[in-house]
């Protein structure tokens, strides 16, 4: 048995010398891979120019979103805390009314007090239910009229003030969740615009011009459009004056060859004048309300975007066309979501000056249209009430406000 153990003891030696190679290259590899993943991360890629754009303009429509949410919530809070002064007051009043009939009972009960033992009337002013007390006890069969006037108008007072007192207290509920609403969109205004600000400030110089370039060649692009517009609008115009002196020629000719009886004279008087006289007047009634529309725009030029606000010293997009439709007698309302509603869709085409173009599928922009393509609109955040080009940012819709 003996030396029968040793060939087994010598085979094991040498299956143990391969077994060592294996391991030892494995832990070489396990080494470098350790090695490897300690090394230095590689920088992340920086962002294109044309990226940093696309993300700092996205950043800012995102802003220009909340910037709606915000106007839509202050004008709810501002509506919610008038109706809730109001209900106050209200409820000031109907408890001073409370308290005179109060004081009217407690002058029955005083003079019952003195007679001997508690009065019933104070009982029932103290009771948890003064109606329920009033109709058990029959206190109406017993009462004198100006006593029984007394208790109606306490009852009526103590039920018309628990009334206002409970529509206020709802009220201010819907105030608080309106505020909360306000403090949201703002803090989501200020992020986006930080977010924009920080991109562009980790900048270099070079890049910056490189960026500048960029826009310039978008604003270029844009103005071609509106520029190509224009000479359509232009012509179609053209067209339309020509046609109607042809039509105005065509019945001169018609007139002449007509001869005319006597007979006749006076049959036809004023007829056909004012066929087209309504289309008329109401393209020159809109289009007085435009040109001041236009004239109260080009006076804010260059004032500054702040969103939030509606002037005079700066504006966001909707407070500008809301004042600038003001000073036309037209009131709008507050967002864009709310004044797109309000008018008539037009087609791009067909835009005249006075006219709310309104931008972006989700419709967080609108500018004033002037003629030519171009609009006047209060930007974005850094930037002033400026004549632009309709096409600089996607088209939503076109709308005449009057």
């Amino acid at each position: 048995m003996a030396s029968h153990r040793k060939p087994r003891t010598r085979m094991a030696g040498l299956r143990a010398t391969p077994a060592l190679g294996i391991t030892t290259a494995a832990l070489t590899s396990v080494a470098l891979l350790s090695q490897s993943a300690q090394a230095a991360p590689s920088a992340p890629q920086k962002p294109s120019l044309e990226e940093v754009q696309k993300k700092v303009d996205d950043l800012y429509h995102q802003a220009g979103v909340a910037t709606q949410k915000y106007n839509s919530a202050k004008e709810r809070t501002d509506k919610q805390r008038k109706k809730v002064d109001t209900l106050l007051d209200d409820v000031a009043k109907r408890t001073d009314k409370l308290n005179e009939a109060r004081q009217e009972l407690g002058t029955f009960a005083a003079a019952q007090y003195r007679t001997g033992g508690v009065s019933e009337t104070a009982t029932m002013m103290l009771a948890d239910d003064p109606q329920g007390y009033f109709d058990q006890n029959h206190l109406s069969d017993r009462l004198t009229a100006r006593q029984k006037k007394a208790v109606d108008d306490y009852q009526t007072q103590q039920a018309s003030a628990t009334k206002q007192r409970t529509k206020a207290a709802k009220s201010l509920e819907t105030l608080s969740d309106s505020r909360d609403d306000l403090r949201t969109s703002k803090q989501t205004v200020q992020k986006k615009l930080g977010q924009a600000r920080t991109m562009l400030s980790e900048l270099t110089a070079e890049e910056k011009a490189r960026l500048a370039a960029i826009e310039k060649k978008k604003e270029e692009e844009a103005k071609r459009k509106a520029a190509e517009l224009a000479r359509k609008q232009e012509a179609e115009a053209e067209a339309k004056r020509k046609a109607a002196e042809e039509a105005a020629a065509k019945e001169r000719e018609q007139n002449k060859e007509t001869p005319d009886s006597g007979s006749d004279t006076g049959t036809d008087t004023g007829t056909g004048s004012g066929s087209g006289s309504g289309s008329g007047d109401t393209d020159s009634g809109y289009a007085t309300k435009a040109a001041k529309v236009i004239n109260f725009a080009e006076a804010q030029i260059g004032k500054p975007y702040v969103w939030g606000a509606t002037g005079p010293d700066s504006y966001d997009c909707s407070g500008l066309t809301q004042d600038a439709w003001k000073a036309a007698g037209i009131s709008l309302p507050r967002t864009t979501w709310d004044q797109v509603k309000v008018g008539t869709t037009v087609k791009t085409a067909d835009a005249k000056p006075g006219d709310l173009v309104f931008f972006y599928d989700d419709i967080s922009h609108v500018g004033i249209y002037i003629g030519d393509g171009k609009m006047i609109h209060a930007p974005k955040p850094g930037a002033n009430v400026r004549v632009e080009s309709i096409y600089y940012m996607p088209i939503h819709s076109v709308v005449r406000p009057a």
